[in-house]
């Protein structure tokens, strides 16, 4: 599942969103893991650190997640963004997903949240990754990244 991400609790609002039924395990920077009344909060909704200066330890742990067949939430801009303007995806999402052969779910969250209303969090249709993994370069992820993207800021049209 991948979203636009304007707010620290954008993976709360997509968790509770998405049902109590479906556990969705979500990527965070590792350096919330070490915040100490929050890191047992994201540890409990199944959240896993991400070492943002290179590590594969978090690519790893979502394949062992998308292999076991569970659901993996990515925020591809990699960082809280204000304005639609500004988004960016980075291509690590496409490119799991296409390494994995699983869909990407795109799902739009407001950027505006006002306190104590409703927010409606829109899931797109699953779509899956097409790209020819032995030939594809860097280019062809980022074209593939901006896409989704396009498919994510699209679903906001449905909010209002």
């Amino acid at each position: 599942m991948c979203g636009n991400h304007s707010s620290g609790f954008d993976p709360f609002l997509m968790a509770y969103s998405a049902g109590w039924r479906i556990q969705i395990r979500f990527m965070a920077k590792a350096e919330l893991f070490r915040i100490p009344v929050v890191a047992p909060l994201l540890r409990s909704i199944g959240t896993f650190p991400v070492d943002r200066a290179g590590g594969a330890g978090a690519i790893k742990e979502a394949m062992k997640h998308l292999k076991a067949g569970e659901k993996v939430g990515i925020f591809p801009e990699g960082a809280r963004i204000a304005t639609e303007e500004e988004s960016e995806a980075k291509i690590g999402a496409v490119r799991l997903a296409a390494k994995m052969g699983v869909p990407v779910v795109p799902v739009y969250i407001p950027r505006q949240k006002p306190m104590f209303r409703r927010q409606r969090i829109v899931f797109g249709e699953p779509y899956m990754i097409e790209v020819d993994r032995k030939t594809a370069t860097s280019t062809d992820y980022e074209t593939l990244a901006e896409q989704m993207m396009e498919k994510i800021h699209r679903l906001g049209d449905k909010v209002s």
